[in-house]
């Protein structure tokens, strides 16, 4: 099986931090400019002042979130 070409990993009480070639775009359809060659970290907390980035503010905001996937259900 080929690893996924784009990874989205949910960090404990964190952002989420995105692996691979990605385009992210505002509600303008305008295009952010993201290094195609490191991950990037998308704010969760709601708190960041460089939103939709991480500013890592969760840690001072106190921000909680450990979600967990579920087994899919046949």
């Amino acid at each position: 099986m080929d690893a996924p070409l784009v990874e989205i990993k949910v960090r404990d009480d964190g952002p989420y931090k995105v692996t691979g070639p990605v385009r992210l775009i505002d509600a303008d359809g305008a295009v952010f400019d993201v290094p195609a060659d490191r991950p990037i970290a998308l704010c969760r907390c709601g708190h960041s002042q460089t939103k939709p980035f991480c500013d890592a503010t969760h840690k001072a905001a106190g921000f909680e979130s450990c979600p967990r996937a579920r087994a899919a259900q046949s």
